[in-house]
């Protein structure tokens, strides 16, 4: 064979070269062999999609890409330097890379978005290959994946399980028992091989045999030395992460000695075969305008699937994913409308999150995953992790807060804004009632990043006119006059609960200024620090979340730096009982009566 493990004698870096010298072998073949890709076009529709999940063993990827000619030598040796973008984790930063990986689990759930999307969207030829280390298969996240892509059938997928042995303080629970290793994943209806991955005829083989398999998702299960060629480092403990040092010398010309060709190596990718369809994203809109009567109850869990409807019979790529919980966040409306364009991820959040992501890639699709938004929270890595892979996933998070009411606290999402406004770039929005959340949909669709949008498990009146228009980091002012001694700002169930407010306090002679914020990441700053000066420095929030991260403490930090504006916050108070809604916004100090003593309070 022309390829062998040349692209070893580049790996000697600052980090992890043990563990990029266990999958060298498998990337030559992988590289050189049997993916189809272009050098010049890496990220090409067409192009075989791959997945560093060990995403520490980056070394040997991108010495895999140098071998291809796109990386030269010079540019190897300025990994983890702060002036490169060779970093220590591969990220999408470099254009050969579709997602950012190292925090260990992930990647098979990806890949298994990648495939779906190759499979049952793009009907195209591309195939996915993703290798994932033996210690991360520990990770629940990995199985949910595995089930996941049996269930679906992703014969355009092969996972490659590289079994070193070794993890970064000790063996790891299976070592090199590859046949646990060959029946776990036979258990869960994948085509299972066992392979020598340093065997390159074998490797070879075993991914002809993965190419010709039907129905089915294939593992290699690649039994690997750590350190392998490396004299003085091959199979011992403790090397992980490290320079080789004083053995570099020895692994080196180890290493030269197994290249019986020194001159032009010839070493190419395989063609594409162009035949995924082009892509492009034109401005989404809804095919219809929203058409709701003033004061009409409608829960904005509803509007979700009823929005992607009119987004979706807009625009062909509009994908959906949920949990099983479509019928309650009415994802099953778009499902009912469009069922080949509904991803059913069942009971596995952190693996649909990775799907979605997946999906995503290289611009395939305009992505909506949703869920209570509770149970975001188990995937809160997954979502970390896609904000640095550039993803655009819009997240849709129904059931939050206190006012779900008798399902009780651990349907209750009271911590779901502070989550996601922690995510670089995010866009949280929160919208009121049937005509902001339609248009809250329709700005995620065309938001270029990650969105969430919490919507609402009670019915609640429509506020706006249909003709209303809405913008990312823009609230809106609902009550208004001259004479407003505080500003009230609230979202989704807490809107109506200041509405109501408005109107008691206005019978007894006291105005206050009412603001939708409809967007919690950006806050609108220019708008509350306004108010706030128009009100005498009074701003109340009122949020159905937890005092932490969420609304108040936006608008604080938005009129901080202004100073003279004194912001008051009023939010759930502890960990709910289960009740009836009204009843526990009372208890919990988020209702019409608790602002109308708030405003009062700050008066006095």
């Amino acid at each position: 064979m022309p390829f062998h493990s040349v692209c070893v004698s580049l790996f000697l870096p600052p980090r992890h070269p043990t563990s990029s010298s266990s999958a060298a072998d498998i990337l030559s073949c992988l590289f050189f062999h049997v993916m189809h890709y272009s050098v010049e076009e890496p990220r090409h529709g067409s192009s075989d999609r791959f997945v560093l999940s060990k995403g520490h063993a980056c070394p040997v990827l991108y010495a895999a890409w140098c071998e291809a000619g796109l990386l030269s030598k010079e540019h190897i040796l300025t990994l983890r330097k702060p002036d490169s973008l060779l970093e220590g984790h591969p990220t999408p930063r470099q254009n050969y890379i579709d997602v950012a990986t190292g925090s260990l689990g992930q990647g098979l759930s990806i890949a298994a978005g990648m495939a779906y999307c190759g499979k049952y969207f793009d009907k195209a030829s591309y195939r996915v290959f993703c290798i994932m280390g033996d210690g991360e298969t520990a990770e629940g996240s990995v199985w949910e994946a595995a089930a996941f892509s049996s269930h679906y059938k992703l014969d355009n997928l092969v996972a490659i399980v590289d079994v070193n042995r070794l993890g970064q303080s000790e063996a790891t629970a299976l070592g090199h028992s590859v046949d646990v290793y060959k029946a776990r994943y036979d258990a869960f209806g994948w085509n299972a091989i066992i392979v020598d991955g340093h065997d390159i005829m074998a490797v070879c083989k075993a991914l002809l045999t993965a190419a010709t398999t039907k129905d089915k998702p294939t593992a290699l299960i690649a039994k690997t030395l750590k350190g392998k060629y490396f004299p003085g480092v091959e199979d011992l403990d403790n090397w992980h992460g490290k320079p080789l040092g004083k053995q570099s010398g020895p692994a080196l010309e180890a290493v030269k000695a197994l290249i019986t060709d020194n001159g032009p190596h010839g070493l190419s990718p395989r063609p594409i075969k162009d035949d995924a369809p082009k892509i492009t994203f034109p401005k989404v809109q809804l095919c219809e305008p929203p058409k709701h009567t003033m004061g009409e109850k409608i829960a904005t869990r509803k509007t979700y699937g009823e929005a992607l409807v009119k987004l979706g019979k807009n625009y062909s790529r509009i994908v959906a994913l949920d949990g099983d919980t479509k019928n309650s966040t009415f994802a099953i409306t778009y499902k009912n409308c469009c069922p080949e364009r509904f991803v059913e991820c069942f009971i596995a959040e952190q693996n649909m999150v990775g799907v979605g992501i997946g999906l995503g890639c290289r611009a395939r699709n305009i992505v909506f995953v949703s869920a209570f938004a509770a149970f975001f929270t188990r995937a809160f890595d997954q979502i970390r992790m896609g904000a640095i892979s550039q993803t655009e996933v819009n997240f849709v998070g129904s059931h939050a807060g206190c006012s779900i009411g008798e399902d009780g606290p651990s349907q209750m999402a009271l911590e779901d804004f502070a989550m996601f406004r922690t995510i670089p770039g995010a866009v949280c929005f929160y919208p009121s009632d049937a005509v902001s959340a339609e248009r809250a949909f329709e700005l995620a669709a065309n938001h270029r990043g990650v969105t969430f949008t919490r919507t609402s498990r009670p019915a609640t009146a429509v506020v706006y006119e249909n003709t209303e228009t809405f913008e990312i980091g823009k609230s809106k002012v609902l009550r208004k006059s001259d004479g407003d001694k505080v500003t009230v700002v609230g979202a989704g169930v807490t809107l109506h609960e200041a509405l109501a407010a408005h109107k008691t306090l206005q019978a007894e002679g006291i105005n206050i200024r009412v603001v939708d914020a409809f967007c919690l990441k950006p806050v609108d700053k220019a708008l509350m620090v306004e108010c706030g000066k128009a009100t005498g420095g009074r701003i109340v929030t009122v949020e159905d979340h937890y005092f932490e991260g969420g609304l108040g403490e936006g608008v604080a930090a938005a009129v901080a730096e202004d100073g003279g504006v004194k912001v008051h916050r009023l939010a759930v108070t502890g960990i709910p009982r289960s009740g009836p809604a009204a009843l526990l916004m009372e208890d919990y100090g988020i209702s019409a009566n608790c602002i109308v003593k708030a405003v009062k309070k700050m008066l006095a």
